[in-house]
């Protein structure tokens, strides 16, 4: 399995989630241990590509699930083999490696079947077929290596046999009446027999007991075209080991082929393993090479996903999977809300404006610098969520940490906000669904599921086009995901505060929540800038307050 701590954010990450998981593994691959790696929940806003463009960082990988994939697994990672192996070398490698089966692959790594155990002690139980070699396009290679043998005069014409295959163990007479141009012939040291092999220009002659051949003998096999090798074993056990020779591909399983992908979820591929019952199944990876394969017993693995959440603690807010998943550690600014784990953590929550201040205090309290572009980050998002501390949720642990990182980044930080906010906060040319999406949670409140959506913008105007499609989205949005309270914030950073749109069928608790009477379905609240802090905390009280 792979051993990767995953760090993230929540969905429709805003600039502080992005930011803080990428620090946070900064932080975690500096302290040792575990490898860590950020990774986000949804694609990134204009703010923070800004912010991530700015500082030369890439976003971190999109993940949909932290359910248990094929990946994790320990699987048998067997090197696939050459359709033109072998059964004696194919052999070899299952006892080597303990395993019962085989991928074979083209010359491309994709695979074109599968050779098992069974498929070796078939070519035994049935009829045995003295043309064998013939029919399967055995190679002289392949004989070489079975029989041990050591070549002593090859035919230009010899890399494959078309004859049945004989052993002279009779009178001579019997054998001229036998041997045919083209066979295979296993001889001992009796000269009348190889000169018999010989005339009747059979393609290959093999030597048992490694003896002498004699030079007119020789001579009289390179004239009529057949090849001659020697082996150390007797007649008989040359006779049983050569039909090892014959490559996997004449053997091996072609058709209905069951495999799985490294992208599959362990989940999924139990049932196809019940319905099978293959010993073992290949395993390809994206570009559809074989990377090993999969058997029952790889299954029980109790191994999880590791991961640790920042800038969230709800259920609602994280990634799918994450109930299937070994939650490390939680580090939030947010309301403490329904995350469940089965043993103890690390849980941080602080009453600060972001979730990059916390982390930034991490790298402090350790003594340990963040790199010159993570401190920038850190920064970033720290603006990005105190809105320049014009938020109500700023603090002065806000303004101390961004006051010491800005330092380290050798970052202006009035310049560099006002070109955040105004490379990000335009809506000119986006579509309702865009930026209704672009920072959007949703919670549990009492036994209401409300979802609250939040834009800065420092150009109010750019938003009127798309103020009827937003409407019919979030009327949508209601009908098809059974929402109670939909909620759209548009907060204007200059005039601080925001224009409130409502949707649901229970949106006359934003009412009695901010005690003001909404004609319609929006209302402007001035001085309203923070969702965690000025929305969250008095709807949930006028929620619960009717129960």
């Amino acid at each position: 399995m792979k051993d990767i701590i995953y760090i993230t954010g929540h969905k429709n990450p805003d600039s502080d989630s992005i930011c803080a998981a990428i620090s946070y593994a900064e932080f975690k691959n500096k302290i040792g241990g575990t490898p860590a790696v950020a990774v986000r929940l949804g694609e990134i806003n204009r703010e923070t590509k800004f912010i991530l463009d700015y500082f030369g960082v890439e976003p971190p990988e999109l993940i949909e699930t932290l359910k248990l994939q094929v990946s994790d697994l320990n699987i048998d990672n067997i090197a696939p083999v050459s359709p033109d192996i072998s059964l004696k070398m194919a052999w070899n490698l299952m006892k080597k490696n303990n395993i019962k089966t085989l991928p074979v692959v083209d010359e491309n790594d994709s695979l074109i079947g599968m050779v098992s155990v069974s498929n070796l002690t078939s070519i035994y139980m049935d009829i045995w077929d003295n043309t064998i070699l013939a029919k399967s396009n055995t190679k002289l290679d392949n004989i070489l290596e079975t029989l041990s043998a050591k070549p002593i005069y090859i035919h230009k014409d010899s890399n494959h046999f078309k004859g049945k295959i004989i052993v002279t163990a009779m009178h001579p007479e019997t054998i001229k009446s036998l041997i045919e141009e083209g066979d295979i012939a296993i001889c001992g040291d009796r000269e009348d027999s190889q000169r018999i092999v010989v005339d009747s220009k059979a393609s290959l002659m093999i030597i048992t007991g490694n003896h002498d051949i004699k030079k007119d003998i020789l001579e009289k096999a390179k004239e009529n075209g057949c090849s001659i090798v020697t082996t150390p074993h007797d007649s008989f056990t040359a006779s049983r080991l050569i039909i090892q020779s014959i490559p996997v591909e004449y053997v091996m399983g072609k058709d209905n082929i069951v495999t799985f992908s490294t992208e599959d979820f362990v989940d999924d591929i139990k049932d196809v393993m019940i319905e099978t019952r293959y010993r073992s199944y290949p395993v390809i990876n994206s570009e559809n090479k074989v990377v090993g394969s999969i058997s029952r017993y790889h299954l029980i693995s109790k191994n999880k996903k590791k991961v640790i959440l920042l800038d969230h603690n709800e259920k609602g807010q994280s990634v799918h999977g994450l109930e299937e998943s070994e939650v490390l550690e939680i580090i939030d600014h947010h309301r403490i809300a329904d995350v469940q784990t089965g043993s103890p953590i690390y849980f941080r929550n602080e009453p600060v404006g972001s979730t990059s201040t916390i982390v930034g205090s991490i790298f402090f309290e350790n003594g340990i610098r963040p790199s010159k572009k993570v401190a920038g980050l850190l920064c970033a998002a720290i603006i990005s969520d105190t809105l320049l501390f014009r938020s109500p949720t700023s603090t002065l642990v806000d303004r101390m940490v961004l006051k010491r990182l800005a330092q380290i980044a050798d970052l202006d930080v009035e310049k560099f906000a006002k070109e955040m906010f105004k490379a990000g906060t335009s809506l000119k040319d986006r579509t309702a669904e865009d930026v209704f999406h672009q920072d959007f949670k949703v919670f549990s409140l009492g036994e209401m599921k409300v979802g609250v959506s939040q834009i800065n913008t420092m150009d109010m105007e750019s938003f009127l086009p798309i103020k009827d499609d937003m409407v019919k989205l979030m009327n949508s949005k209601v009908s098809k995901e059974g929402f109670n309270v939909l909620i759209f914030m548009l907060t204007d950073i200059l005039n601080e505060g925001s224009e409130i749109m409502i949707a649901g069928p229970d949106k006359d608790v934003v009412g009695r929540a901010f005690d003001v009477k909404i004609l319609g379905d929006s209302i402007f609240l001035p001085g309203i800038l923070s969702r965690k802090k000025q929305v969250i905390p008095p709807l949930t009280s006028a929620i619960l307050s009717v129960r």
